[in-house]
């Protein structure tokens, strides 16, 4: 059993103010794998001062020394990718190969991207031609809570962490509670990597207890959280009352448009694309709009390529998709696949229980259904699960109406070889980011979406921005 109740504060680690073990279970195999502590007001205090007292001297800190840190950060963690994987791979699920390869490596991609973006920032800006005596002062905004999800933990501590280190914030995470082992990892990969006390703070805890606590916390200048929209409505009410920023990366239910001049390889990407972590990724292409000429093979191939995914422990080598994270997670799944069948929708591959052979571990059959209408729970609801919905439309303008028509916002994606149609359908997507034809957007492109999906955006210049304040000054001298 692991164990590791301390936290990260003030460059320290340090054991709880009070003890509240909570043990975190392997969902491979339903298992106690760890027990850690959460944090009680005390000890989200202490972290809060430490950024707070940190603040000055990192917020002026010279940018090379800044960006000297982050690039000995991103060797430290370059050498302790192998214990990042295991943790990830313990603590939520993902298969180790896959937790090497997309987990690790998500982390890297960021902080490699924050480098290059952090490189050419200019903090002081001329306003214009027009008025050489005006300047745009880019300064951090001050202490920051990160509230991270367990679902790709060191994408997101990385999308904020690193992102806030080079605007000159310094930070307080609290990771998630059901998979803290690899932000335990991080974290001693920031203090090895050398940053000064204070500047980097984690403290584990719940939603309801230190996530409350730092949103509400008066020394706590922004919140960047990602998660569920019903959290992160909660916390921009928590937020409220002291008018600290909040930056909300929150869920998805995105649209994927296979057009009938799509790609022999469309439907397959797709339901790939939408079963990879489990389907526990908020930019999963949950519901795949099909245009009704090549609905009826689509399906087929849909059905197909769920059928030849293999599910397994996520301590086995290999490429197959592992469990979900929690009890809790399951069972939502569970009912959500049931609810799909009592609404009428066509079951064409998976469905309730578990895959056969797996009598323990929180798995879940890769599941498709057919004959989706967009009025059905399954299409409305993000179920965060390998659960796919398949639904037939006619026209081009149908196809848009359906995928917008959702409370969220986050990424959608469209599979044409016609060029023009693709432009002129991404255009028309209410969404913050869209992808075509299985290319991924390019190193350090903004993350984030509309409606109910959150605000902001993370990686890249506009993730470093989103940490800043612009200061306008007149008159500045020259000389």
């Amino acid at each position: 059993m692991i164990e590791k109740r301390d936290f990260y504060i003030n460059g320290q680690w340090v054991a709880p103010s009070a003890p509240n073990d909570m043990t975190v279970i392997n969902p491979s195999t339903e298992d106690p794998c760890a027990v850690i502590s959460l944090g009680g007001q005390a000890d989200t205090d202490a972290a809060v001062a430490a950024a707070k007292a940190a603040f000055p001297a990192w917020s002026t800190t010279p940018k090379a020394d800044r960006l000297a840190l982050i690039e000995k950060l991103a060797e430290v963690y370059t050498k302790r990718a192998d214990d990042l994987a295991e943790a990830m791979s313990l603590e939520m699920g993902a298969p180790i190969d896959m937790a090497r390869q997309s987990q690790v490596g998500a982390g890297s991609w960021h902080i490699a991207n924050f480098i290059k973006a952090f490189k050419d920032f200019e903090f002081d800006q001329m306003l214009g031609d027009h008025a050489p005596n005006d300047r745009l002062l880019y300064e951090p905004i001050g202490v920051c809570a990160m509230i991270t999800p367990w679902n790709w933990p060191m994408n997101q501590v990385t999308l904020k962490c690193v992102a806030a280190m080079a605007a000159g914030c310094t930070m307080v995470l609290k990771p998630s509670e059901i998979a803290p082992l690899s932000s335990i990892v991080w974290s001693e990969i920031v203090d090895e990597a050398g940053f000064p006390p204070g500047v980097y703070n984690m403290v584990n805890g719940d939603g309801i207890g230190v996530g409350t606590q730092l949103s509400t916390h008066p020394d706590v200048d922004m919140v960047s959280f990602t998660g569920s929209t019903r959290a992160g409505i909660a916390i921009s009410k928590a937020a409220a009352d002291t008018l600290k920023r909040v930056a909300l990366e929150l869920g998805g239910k995105g649209a994927n448009i296979i057009f009938d001049d799509a790609d022999d390889k469309a439907v397959k990407r797709g339901v790939l694309h939408m079963m990879n972590n489990t389907g526990q990724s908020c930019n999963a292409p949950s519901r795949m709009l099909v245009q009704r000429g090549v609905y009826d093979q689509a399906v087929e191939i849909a059905r197909e390529t769920a059928e030849k995914i293999s599910v397994g422990s996520a301590q086995d080598n290999g490429r197959h998709i592992g469990p979900v994270v929690s009890e809790l997670q399951w069972g939502k799944i569970q009912d959500l696949i049931q609810q799909g069948i009592d609404e009428g929708a066509r079951l064409v591959a998976g469905g309730t229980g578990r895959p056969d052979g797996l009598n323990k571990g929180y798995f879940v059959k890769p599941t498709v259904f057919a004959d989706v209408n967009n009025q059905m729970t399954i299409a409305r609801e993000e179920i965060f699960g390998p659960v796919l919905s398949m639904i037939p439309f006619d026209t081009e303008e149908e196809a848009v109406e359906i995928a917008n028509d959702t409370v969220y916002g986050l990424t959608n994606y469209i599979q044409t070889q016609d060029g023009a149609k693709a432009n002129r359908v991404g255009r028309q997507m209410r969404s913050g980011m869209v992808e075509m034809n299985g290319q991924g957007r390019g190193a350090g492109a903004p993350f984030g979406g509309y409606k109910q999906s959150g605000n902001g955006r993370e990686g890249g210049v506009m993730g470093i921005e989103d940490f800043l304040e612009v200061k306008a000054i007149s008159g500045w001298s020259n000389d």
